[in-house]
């Protein structure tokens, strides 16, 4: 069910919180895999994902310098994650899981959290 939510999501979209206010853009698209060790976990959807060679690379930088916490980083994997661009001059960046998305427009991503419930980047 989640996973058809993350395939509307792209690059670029306005991300509002529950109570409607705009909190950052999509900067990319993480689809979630069972198994996060398999080589078939997919790519980001963004138009300029991680500039690494192999996947474990690409998942490697899309958390670093990030200090998550390893279970944390295993539900981010198994489930797919959106990463937020937020807004503000010291703004940190957030990881929005699926069970977090309302809802998707056309141009919009709707949360059912506020932005501090998102994990911080």
């Amino acid at each position: 069910m989640y996973g058809n939510l993350l395939r509307d999501i792209r690059e670029g979209m306005n991300v509002y919180d529950r109570d409607q206010h705009k909190i950052g853009t999509v900067e990319w698209v993480k689809f979630g895999d069972d198994d996060p060790s398999t080589p078939e976990v997919e790519a980001t959807t963004s138009s300029e994902p991680p500039r690494r060679d192999s996947l474990i690379d690409n998942i490697a930088e899309a958390f670093s310098p990030d200090e998550i916490p390893e279970p944390l980083r295993q539900k981010l994997l198994q489930q797919g994650f959106v990463r937020l661009d937020t807004s503000g001059l010291f703004a940190s960046d957030r990881y929005i899981l699926p069970d977090q998305i309302l809802g998707v427009t056309d141009d919009k991503v709707t949360l059912n959290v506020t932005k501090d419930e998102l994990v911080k980047r």
